[in-house]
């Protein structure tokens, strides 16, 4: 492979480390594209075949995910490297899960970096050579979370077959961690519009003087430092579906603005006279009780009405408990794949453990366990002893409360949730539980092993 026929653009805010980063490139005779912000990245990618964008952040600065997913809808095919100090690592984690390449530590190990570069332009490679490679890895873009038996779960997915080819917008709501992003990409998927881009935007990190911005765009010359035009969400959304995460913490502004163009169906970039035409389906998530916040005066009513034609209630993980093991094993295959790892066998204590768990971060929480279990233990069985410990208990945590009856549970559903909570949580002696429960012994023996319950056999 020729490194001259390597297009290579690096983006650092720090002059000195975008200029070491730039000289290492050059040294290998990359064709290297210097840029100082997002914006100079997203030029290039519009004009530019970039092979590979190697990224130096700051905590705080640069968001990884969001910066990928922008790039990504005007350049599919293009690497990311990431390159930053102690603070960053978390977040880089979590950007080399959503699909960069690598992450190299500051200061920079020029043959650490090299390395990456190599790996990241040789998968480029292989993927563009083989289409049937191309289509499994879509496939395999993100694990299934619509696998289990659970009744809430069966809801979600047959709404969400219903729906995903209408443009009505959908509501998608549920604690932090629940899936909400999954969801979303998976209404995008099964939709019309999967040929078009998928574009996240987290409205709470949008601050009042640039909502405008990154929502509708701007031209050149609109304010001081607008020195060329900037597509906003809505642009770069075009033809596809826009994901408007955390909706509820949008200020009150940003409402505003939003249920304009969701009322309108066009909007103007900033500094521009001329309407452009909405052609996105809004999907919006939020761990917000909005119906709440709009009787509170703390989100607009209007909005809600607009947004909420659909919703798609997600339960807590510690609600489905028994959807676990077809979880884990979804994961399994995925990360086995992903990171060219054999598939774990994972035993039955192993899962009746995770069955017992409270997850306060529900699936991305099971998701994260799975996936280091895959990448870091050399074993191929995987038994108890790697279930996460129970968690302390809380001196302010009411104990009296076992679990949430939601709308839509069925009776099954409430019973089978009542007799595990009863018998993890308050005691493990059947006929006390029993007595508690105001049933025989005989008979919530019985439910027991109907439910498969951690010590029904035998």
């Amino acid at each position: 492979m020729n490194p001259a026929n390597i297009t290579v653009a690096v983006l650092d805010r720090n002059a000195a480390d975008l200029g070491k980063l730039t000289g290492l490139l050059e040294d290998r005779g990359y064709r290297t594209l210097a840029a100082s912000t997002e914006a100079h990245v997203e030029r290039y990618a519009s004009t530019e075949a970039l092979n590979l964008v190697v990224l130096g952040f700051e905590a705080g600065r640069v968001d990884p995910i969001v910066f990928m997913r922008r790039i990504r809808t005007v350049s599919p095919d293009t690497e990311f490297i990431l390159c930053g100090e102690g603070a960053t690592i978390s977040q880089a984690m979590e950007a080399v899960r959503q699909g960069a390449r690598d992450y190299v530590s500051k200061p920079v190990d020029p043959q650490a970096l090299y390395a990456a570069i190599d790996q990241a332009l040789d998968r480029q490679a292989l993927v563009a050579a083989d289409p049937k490679l191309r289509r499994s890895l879509k496939r395999r873009a993100d694990p299934d979370v619509f696998v289990g038996a659970s009744g809430r779960m069966r809801h979600v997915a047959e709404t969400v077959a219903e729906v995903a080819t209408t443009n009505v917008p959908v509501l998608v709501t549920g604690e932090s961690g629940t899936g909400k992003d999954l969801v979303a990409r998976a209404l995008h998927d099964r939709s019309n519009r999967r040929h078009g881009p998928f574009v996240a935007i987290n409205c709470a990190g949008l601050p009042d003087n640039l909502i405008e911005s990154e929502l509708f765009g701007h031209v050149r010359g609109a304010f001081t430092g607008a020195i060329n035009d900037r597509p906003g969400a809505f642009q770069l959304a075009a033809s596809g579906t826009l994901l408007l995460d955390e909706i509820g913490d949008l200020s009150g502004k940003g409402q505003g603005d939003l249920l304009r163009v969701l009322e309108d169906g066009v909007f103007r970039p900033v500094g521009s006279s001329r309407p452009v035409r909405a052609d996105v389906r809004i999907v919006a998530a939020t761990n917000r009780d909005l119906a709440k916040w709009a009787n509170e005066g703390r989100f607009r009513e209007d909005l809600l009405y607009r947004l909420n034609i659909v919703e798609l209630s997600l339960p807590p993980l510690r609600e489905r408990p028994e959807d676990i093991p077809a979880l884990v094993e979804s994961f399994n295959a995925h990360f086995s794949a992903r990171h060219s790892r054999k598939r774990k066998v994972f035993t039955d204590d192993f899962l009746k453990a995770l069955m017992r768990h409270r997850w306060p971060g529900n699936i991305r929480q099971l998701r994260n366990l799975i996936e280091r279990l895959v990448v870091t233990v050399r074993a191929t069985e995987i038994d108890a002893s790697y279930a996460p410990p129970p968690p302390a208990a809380s001196a302010e945590s009411d104990e009296s409360v076992l679990f949430t009856v939601r709308a839509r549970m069925s009776i099954p559903e409430v019973e089978a949730r009542l007799i595990r909570e009863t018998l993890s949580r308050v005691t493990s002696n059947r006929r006390e539980a029993a007595q508690i429960l105001g049933i025989s012994p005989r008979a919530l023996a019985y439910k027991v092993k109907l439910l498969g319950l951690p010590g029904s056999r035998g």
